[in-house]
């Protein structure tokens, strides 16, 4: 039990330690980390269609 308590005591002390991010700052990150999401999706969804569409002509043939 005491080494149970030892980790929590010891999560608290390092917790102290830690710069949290600003509301700005983290409302900020999450509109890149959307954004970036979405572009990445878009990017990934054209070249698939671009090799579906490419491996059906050569299915066809």
């Amino acid at each position: 039990m005491s080494k149970i308590t030892e980790f929590f005591e010891e999560t608290k002390t390092e917790l102290k330690h830690v710069i949290w991010p600003s509301r700005n700052q983290t409302l900020y990150y999450t509109i890149i980390v959307i954004l970036l999401s979405v572009v990445i999706s878009y990017y990934l969804g054209f070249f698939d269609f671009l090799f579906s569409q490419g491996l059906q002509k050569i299915i066809a043939i």
